[in-house]
């Protein structure tokens, strides 16, 4: 039995949808594949060159493994990350952006524009205001 992706659950839903439903199918479809706490983060290390799986945790000390594993693992399955695994001894397993991957490259300059914008009206790093506010006043 296969496991199924996010997207290819997503897929199935909304292939039976009626067609009010499916006027947003490419956001609901760009939310499942990218969406997540770390796909984003993931995808912006892996923008440059291709990453050893330790690199990545490294650069992420935050995730765990299982969670790096299994966002990895939905990237590769979406066709966005490919996984290369090197005859060495030690094995090596690099993860490199697709050609699809790539296509998200231009998206991370607006991101990053929107949240250069969106740190300077709240002063703050990764840390929305409203919960800035609400560790304040707690």
């Amino acid at each position: 039995m296969s496991k199924l992706t996010k997207q290819q659950t997503a897929e199935a839903y909304w292939s039976s949808a009626d067609a009010e439903r499916n006027l947003t199918c490419p956001v609901r479809t760009t939310l499942n594949v990218l969406g997540g706490k770390w796909k984003l983060l993931i995808l912006s290390y892996l923008l440059d060159e291709p990453r050893r799986y330790g690199e990545l945790r490294r650069l992420m000390p935050e995730i765990t493994e299982k969670m790096l594993i299994q966002e990895l693992r939905e990237l590769e399955l979406d066709g966005i990350v490919a996984r290369t695994v090197h005859q060495t001894v030690p094995p090596r397993v690099d993860y490199a952006l697709t050609e699809q991957g790539q296509r998200v490259q231009p998206l991370f300059g607006e991101l990053v524009d929107w949240g250069k914008q969106y740190l300077n009206r709240t002063g703050g790093c990764g840390l929305p205001a409203r919960s800035a506010s609400t560790m304040v006043a707690g």
